[in-house]
């Protein structure tokens, strides 16, 4: 049961009257020559390291190597339960969505174990969605791990037609394809379609077109981890306007082609070689300079 591009995923789904997450989870029985039980289990386990590596910089906050991140998840996290002086903005799905993202970039950057989904730049996306997702509406243990298989089929798609590397088409390729891949899996947990999950993955990549990749010093820090709590708010966005039934002019298999086609035509200095873009103003150099 395997699939080339969008067209032919839904076409399988309206066939066979299965969820993307089914059609990928068979997919990758079949290909992988292996049992659902195998599957499930590498999920599984998947699964809770993102839940580690999202709650872990919370529990104890970590220095990166770079020096450049370190405790911005734990005063997240504190801010949103009113810590602070003010109160939250974005209320519980949205915000711990943000703390998540970040803290799991935390975790990377500071050696620790993480999930790249599809990147270790975009490793917070899909956990930072989902566990806000299963925290807020308590949803069961399989249930995320078919929200997983669902990430899984998007980010598929992204790999097999265009790119998921910074270098190749900017962070649209990195945050954009996670956060294609997380808003695809909350529709799905919402009891959304297939297609409205498909349909939410195309408005995020529409809306991250063009974003450059330009990490401070060459380290997946700075901005990354800003941009991971910024994609998790885009694919709730995104994910919000599928459920609701506003409708995408543009399919997904179409946006994937221009993302890579944008990608393709942004300068060297803004896939990834820390020459342009945020890399290059004043205070990121200067706080370069000071890294470990």
């Amino acid at each position: 049961m395997d699939f080339k591009n969008a067209k032919e995923l839904l076409a399988l789904c309206v066939e066979q009257n299965m969820r993307i997450s089914d059609v990928m989870r068979q997919r990758e029985i079949e290909e992988g020559e292996t049992s659902g039980e195998l599957c499930d289990a590498r999920m599984k386990k998947a699964y809770h390291i993102m839940g580690e590596s999202a709650r872990g910089p919370i529990r104890k906050p970590v220095k990166s190597m770079g020096g450049l991140l370190g405790g911005e998840a734990k005063r997240l996290s504190d801010w949103q339960q009113g810590k602070g002086r003010g109160k939250s903005l974005c209320g519980p799905v949205l915000g711990r969505a943000a703390t998540y993202a970040m803290a799991v970039l935390e975790t990377n950057a500071s050696m620790g174990l993480i999930v790249a989904a599809p990147t270790a730049g975009s490793s917070g996306i899909v956990p930072g969605v989902l566990l806000a997702l299963e925290e807020e509406f308590h949803f069961t243990e399989e249930e995320m791990i078919q929200a997983l298989y669902n990430a899984g089929a998007v980010g598929y798609l992204a790999m097999r037609n265009a790119t998921v590397a910074g270098a190749v088409g900017g962070c649209q390729a990195e945050v954009g394809v996670a956060s294609a891949m997380a808003a695809s899996a909350a529709v799905e947990l919402l009891g959304g379609s297939p297609k409205a999950c498909l349909d939410a993955a195309s408005t995020v990549l529409m809306n991250l077109l063009g974003l450059v990749c330009d990490p401070v010093g060459g380290l997946v820090e700075y901005p990354c981890q800003n941009r991971n709590a910024a994609g998790a708010a885009t694919a709730l966005t995104a994910a919000e306007m599928a459920l609701a039934g506003v409708p995408q002019l543009i399919p997904l298999d179409e946006m994937i082609v221009v993302m890579y086609n944008v990608g393709r035509r942004l300068p060297a200095e803004l896939r990834e070689t820390a020459l342009g873009g945020c890399a290059t103003a004043p205070s990121a150099c200067e706080a370069c300079g000071k890294c470990s």
